[in-house]
């Protein structure tokens, strides 16, 4: 008697910003959301008047923001229609 897997939901991962007096995060839609989060983590670790640009796939099509705004970066799975 075999059992049928049922479809796992298919999921998305999106770049979430935390930036500094904003009430809620900025959830990003990227092409490669691993990479660009340790591109981000390694702009955070070097305190540097940078401005981070990037474009996205989602409602927000880019993100323009200074590094020293940013407070923290996340990865987070969100399920897909």
């Amino acid at each position: 008697m075999s059992q049928q897997i049922p479809n796992p939901p298919r999921t998305r991962t999106t770049l979430v910003i935390f930036l500094k007096g904003a009430a809620t995060p900025v959830a990003l839609f990227v092409e490669n959301p691993v990479a660009d989060y340790n591109e981000l983590q390694q702009l955070l670790k070097v305190p540097t008047p940078k401005i981070y640009e990037k474009e996205g796939q989602g409602p927000i099509k880019k993100l323009s923001v200074p590094v020293n705004q940013i407070l923290a970066v996340a990865l987070q799975d969100v399920p897909m229609q």
